[in-house]
């Protein structure tokens, strides 16, 4: 599929490849009306020299050609058409460089002939056609049209919605096959705007403007007879106002089956004038003022010159600014062109008379407040049985305030309960007293809210601790939220002018002052409820003196000396201080060396016991000495930490870290203070065994495909050990890097029971893990790829078992890197590309010979025969 892509792209770029010139003019016949105007195209292309190209025409009725016009030379046209062309009758216009237009403005019977359009040569050869002739028909103009009657000095006059038809008479007698198009056309402004057309195709085809009105069947052209053609109007708008005529164009199929207009003609047919209804609505009161739970009484008068049968729609509206659309305003109520009016329980709206709208708005309320209009519409009927809306209009707005009625009631804040101690019960009292003008209308909640006492002058921001919506569904702060779901504190409502807080055990947090707001609400219309007023009471101080809390935690080492393998005791003594029935929950920390691998951090957190004396292993993890540390309460005050079996790993500083808790509500407990006791040390004074480990490589540098050979070779220093009393852990790591900053990877891992452990990767090359002797364990890397290449290094973990046959971890050590480097083979990774490269390039050699010999044996050229009528001026000396 490649090479004859090739072979066309070649030929269709080489430079032999043959073409033409070409002429062109429309294909013939071209059949044209006596006294039209009539053009005549004529364009040339692939031609060589100037990008402006010249025309000459000639015309024929037998065998001679007589010439008519030039693009370049003023004295090409004959004698007798030099009046024509002289007066402008005859034209030459040029659209482009290689394209002309020989129009015709009148045509008459003698210019019936063939035209011939020529292009003098500014080839270097001769190639193609310089001349294209087409013939032109001239045939008498048959087309008649006129009005139904003429049109009259006055205008048609009809009321808005009315109905009318107008009709022209078109016809033909050409003598061709040719086909009508009639259009209705209307000027209301400074042009005419197509209504509906029957096309020369026998289609129906309205303007976008009244496409809408052609489907509804309001706007439709219809023929009558054989040759009247009726518009007709159902419902006339005020768009229909203006002049109309009737535009009618002839149409014939060319030489091509495409349809060419070859005359048009129009007749002013009548001019129609839109009256439109009048219509005036006014809202009989003027601004006003009402009190709150009092009726409105508006009424909405309307007026129209309108007779005959008519149907009037009024909608009223309410909206609280003036700057408001009527999109953003309320529909109250409405009673459509059938007399139905829509429902509201509390708005009614009546009809008194033909022109009279009656609304009524009862019990209203502060939400009322605002601006009312109305807005009237008049329908009249078609002839379809439907409807159509001729007009509407809109009032000016009444302003109307509604005066509330002013509530009044004051708030008494009472704290029945008081604390002396902590865990004491609060309870306060929030009582509405001298309460006027509330009635069945007016419902109270209550919102609570704490403010801490500072000593300094900081301003502090009062807290919410639960409020009540307009329902009494109770929202709880942020502060409380939690206490009020355990039952620690109680919001509630006594009775309907009483609401009460209550703290089951207060606590030295819950200390500061407090008060509460007791807000009014108004029912609406919608049962909805709206607050209306807000009442703060006095502030109620909660306080009682309290002592610091002390709570001292002391550590001792019961056994002053012992060696890696004994068991480690300490003893956490505790005492406190202004706590009442205190308990108490251990911690025991430890703080190791840096060195320290596996606690980067420093401090470990190893088992604790809560005050329910539950215990609980936090981040001791090591598997094999799960029950290697107790922690136990000895006495009341006395807590005993043991670690059976120490390791070397163990060595560091041990803390005691207590929390005193007291009884609070519910059975829970409450933290008091926190205690550190002194730090104990373990440390073991040994002259053991001294471990290193190196990495090695016969050759760091493989090929892709190749096996890597690493070897972790493990020496001991001091003292000598048996095989048999010593075993390690081994990882293989990798850095994928020159330089080691990156995070390792691991490659395989192998414990001291000979367990091997290979890591997940995401590449084709395999790793093997071996022990080849008690110290030495190699890595092999199988069918190397460029990812293996970077550091490399082996981490041991040595085990060393004492002479009481405890097995002791001693350290983790790591070796340095050695660096792996990947190669490719470059010979035999291109040796097929250039194959392949080497004989595609030789094919298409061989492929351009073949073509670029064809061309030139079988593409025929000739000199010019013709000469060359094209006027070229002088060239400089430089030029030459």
């Amino acid at each position: 599929m490649i090479i004859p892509v090739l072979i066309i792209c070649f030929l269709f770029s080489h430079p032999a490849f043959c073409k033409g010139r070409i002429v062109r003019v429309p294909k013939s016949p071209l059949i044209r009306v006596e006294g039209t105007e009539t053009v005549i195209p004529c364009n040339v292309t692939d031609y060589d020299g100037p990008s402006e190209q010249n025309f000459d025409w000639e015309f024929s009725q037998g065998t001679d050609f007589v010439r008519i016009v030039s693009t370049w030379d003023s004295t090409f046209t004959s004698q007798q058409y030099q009046k024509r062309v002289g007066s402008k009758e005859i034209v030459l216009r040029r659209s482009s460089n290689n394209a002309v237009e020989l129009l015709i403005r009148s045509i008459q019977p003698v210019d019936q002939g063939e035209y011939k359009c020529i292009t003098p040569s500014t080839d270097a050869t001769v190639q193609g056609n310089y001349d294209a002739t087409v013939q032109v028909k001239v045939i008498a103009d048959g087309l008649t049209v006129s009005g139904s009657k003429a049109r009259s000095s006055k205008p048609l006059r009809l009321s808005e919605g009315d109905s009318f038809e107008l009709r022209c008479s078109a016809s033909t007698t050409s003598s061709e096959h040719t086909h009508l198009q009639v259009t209705w056309e209307l000027k209301n402004g400074p042009a005419w705007q197509e209504i509906l057309s029957l096309t020369h195709e026998g289609k129906f085809q309205p303007s976008p403007e009244y496409e809408e009105r052609y489907l509804s069947g309001d706007v439709r052209l219809d023929t009558v007879a054989n040759d009247i053609y009726r518009l007709s109007v159902s419902q006339a708008l005020p768009m229909d106002e203006g002049l109309y005529r009737c535009l009618v164009s002839e149409w014939v199929k060319g030489a091509d089956s495409s349809w060419q207009k070859i005359q048009e003609k129009n007749v002013e047919v009548a001019s129609v004038v839109i009256q439109q209804t009048a219509l005036d609505v006014l809202i009989a009161t003027s601004n006003m003022s009402v009190t709150e739970r009092d009726s409105l009484d508006l009424t909405c008068n309307i007026t129209t010159d309108r007779s005959g049968i008519f149907q009037a729609q009024v909608t009223w509206y309410f909206r609280e600014s003036l700057d408001d659309t009527l999109s953003d305003a309320r529909v109250l109520l409405s009673v459509n062109r059938d007399s139905v009016v829509s429902n509201s329980p509390l708005i009614s709206l009546s009809h008194m008379d033909r022109n009279s709208y009656h609304l009524l708005v009862r019990d209203v309320g502060m939400e009322d407040s605002g601006y009312y209009f109305c807005q009237a519409s008049v329908w009249v009927p078609q002839h379809n049985g439907s409807w159509h809306k001729v007009v509407e209009k809109t009032s000016s707005p009444v302003s109307m305030m509604v005066t509330a009625l002013e509530l009044d009631y004051q708030i008494v804040l009472n704290a029945s309960k008081t604390p002396k101690f902590s865990d004491d019960p609060t309870e306060l009292e929030c009582r509405i007293v001298n309460a006027q003008n509330t009635e069945a209308n007016i419902r109270f909640t209550v919102s609570w809210y704490y403010r801490m006492r500072l000593r300094n002058d900081a301003v502090v921001t009062d807290e919410l601790l639960a409020t009540m919506d307009a329902d009494w569904t109770l929202l709880v702060g942020d502060k409380s939220r939690q206490r009020t779901q355990n039952g620690e504190i109680i919001f509630s409502k006594q009775a309907m002018d009483t609401f009460s807080l209550r703290i089951q055990w207060t606590s030295e947090a819950d200390r500061g002052d407090y008060y509460c707001v007791v807000s009014a609400w108004s029912r609406h219309h919608n049962n909805s409820w709206v607050k209306s007023k807000d009442v703060t009471s006095a502030l109620v101080s909660v306080f009682w003196a309290i002592q610091d809390y002390t709570l001292t935690v002391e550590a001792v080492k019961l056994k002053p000396f012992f060696m890696a393998g004994h068991t480690f005791e300490m003893i956490c003594k505790v005492s406190s201080q202004n706590i009442k029935t205190p308990r108490y929950s251990v911690l025991i920390t430890a703080e190791k060396p840096l060195t320290d691998q596996s606690n980067p951090n420093g401090t470990t957190r190893i088992i604790s016991l809560n005050q329910d004396s539950v215990v609980r292993l936090e981040d001791w993890t090591d598997q094999a000495r799960v029950d290697g540390v107790v922690l136990e309460k000895v006495q009341e005050n006395e807590f005993r930490y043991r670690m059976y079996q120490t390791q070397m790993s163990d060595a560091g500083l041990y803390r005691c870290v207590v929390t005193a808790w007291s009884p609070g509500g519910s059975g829970m407990w409450r933290e008091a203070v926190n205690g550190l006791s002194n730090p104990i040390q373990i440390d073991f004074q040994t002259s053991g065994p001294v471990f290193n480990v190196s990495v090695h490589s016969d050759n760091p540098t493989v090929y892709q495909g190749e096996l890597a050979d690493l070897l972790c070779i493990v020496t001991i220093d001091r003292v000598a050990l048996e095989p048999d009393d010593m075993s390690f852990d081994v990882s293989w790591f990798a850095v994928h890097s020159f330089a080691l900053d990156r995070a390792p990877v691991l490659l395989a891992s192998l414990d001291r029971k000979g367990i091997v452990t290979q890591a997940r990767r995401n590449w084709s090359s395999d790793v093997s893990l071996e022990r080849i002797s008690p110290m030495e364990f190699r890595l092999r890397v199988h069918g190397c790829e460029g990812q293996d290449f970077g550091n490399h290094y082996c981490s041991i973990t040595p085990w060393v078992r004492s002479a009481t046959g405890v097995w002791q971890r001693e350290p983790e050590i790591k070796s340095k890197p050695i660096f792996i480097s990947v190669k490719m083979d470059v010979l035999n990774a291109l040796k097929y590309p250039l194959l392949i490269g080497i004989g595609l390039a030789t094919i298409i050699g061989l492929l351009s010979c073949l073509i670029g010999y064809c061309s030139s044996r079988w593409c025929c050229k000739k000199e010019v025969q013709e000469t060359r009528r094209e006027r070229r001026r002088l060239m400089s000396m430089e030029m030459d």
